[in-house]
């Protein structure tokens, strides 16, 4: 239960950072207006908040793993929402990432 919570909550944090970021980057690149810039504010601090739940105490291993989940959400995001179509590549360096998230969270530890 303990790895599903914590994978959940990943999910969970990624949305709220990439859709975040996104809504910024329309708001600023896109010209979208304020209101989208302040969505994006407020779903980047919900972020720091969803990952404050993680099982785990340590926020450096937290945050490391975090990294590899945000590498392969973002190619998602733009996937879903931009129409961006990785190659090879992406998607090797992604399947790098979340071995290493893996790795570094659910290893087992004595």
């Amino acid at each position: 239960m303990t790895t599903a919570r914590s994978l959940i909550l990943f999910a969970l944090a990624a949305v709220a950072e990439i859709g975040g970021a996104w809504l910024v980057w329309q708001g600023v690149r896109e010209q979208r207006g304020l209101l989208w810039i302040a969505a994006g504010v407020l779903a980047l601090g919900a972020y720091g908040f969803v990952a404050a739940f993680q099982p785990d105490p340590h926020f450096g291993r937290i945050l490391a793993a975090y990294g590899g989940v945000f590498v392969a959400g973002s190619l998602l995001w733009g996937v879903l929402v931009d129409g961006f179509r990785p190659d090879g590549w992406d998607l090797a360096g992604a399947a790098i990432c979340l071995v290493g998230v893996a790795v570094i969270m659910y290893a087992p530890r004595g």
